[in-house]
């Protein structure tokens, strides 16, 4: 059952790349850095531009270099961890069997794992702190998050191992269940014995084997939980 937890945890951020500490030539990655960091430490209501600064060792005005405002730094925060999820996401992919259900169990597990590893990452791609755009930008020929996982549900439909429908609305299904359990590791409302990496990982399979199993197509058969 989950319960909550008054205890104020704090979490050390996660990096999301190999990324040198400032330097002259990147700025804007050390103000990003700082940021996540911030948040992680003390929360959104101490993020001050000026605050940023202090901490990546710039001037207050350093910062306006390339933010025009606290939402504008934000943004920048959240483009990455939008970007570093569907990274992810491709690489779990890449490791598990090419069938299209293992590949959105591994699509699925994969975004749970990046919001147990970055949650103030996720906390500013999907919390109320700041106006996102409604299709945060991709690199070039990169898909998003929510593509893959519309494509791993047309290929499973493809080849008659989930149930017909448009596929974008059968996506927000499966997004809904992995979205939501993300949310509930990065807000500490699961019981202690779920909490870390590896107890997310094995509920996260469990979670998107019941997912895939609900999706099926009633005329599958053989394995369809993902397995």
């Amino acid at each position: 059952m989950a319960t909550r937890s008054k205890r104020t945890v704090k979490e050390a951020p996660k990096e999301l790349g190999d990324k040198p500490r400032y330097h002259h030539g990147d700025l804007r990655q050390a103000l990003v850095d700082a940021a996540v960091a911030l948040i992680s430490e003390e929360g959104f209501g101490a993020l001050t531009l000026r605050e940023v600064a202090r901490r990546a060792g710039v001037t207050h005005a350093a910062p306006y270099r390339h933010f025009t405002d606290k939402e504008a730094l934000l943004g920048a925060v959240a483009l990455e961890g939008f970007r570093a999820m569907a990274r992810e996401m491709r690489e779990r992919m890449d490791r598990a069997p090419e069938g299209p259900l293992e590949q959105l169990s591994a699509a699925g597990v994969a975004y749970v794992l990046f919001a147990v590893r970055h949650p103030p990452h996720f906390r500013v791609m999907f919390g109320p702190h700041f106006q996102r755009p409604l299709k945060p930008r991709s690199p070039e020929g990169e898909p998003d998050a929510f593509a893959l996982l519309v494509g791993c549900i047309a290929a499973g439909q493809s080849a008659g191992l989930l149930r017909q429908g448009e596929p974008r609305a059968l996506t927000l299904t499966a997004w809904s269940l992995v979205h939501g359990l993300a949310s509930l590791f990065v807000d500490r409302q699961l019981d202690e014995a779920v909490q870390g990496l590896e107890a997310a990982e094995a509920l996260a399979v469990v979670q998107t084997r019941l997912l895939i199993s609900g999706l099926a197509h009633p005329g599958a058969g053989g394995n369809s939980d993902g397995r």
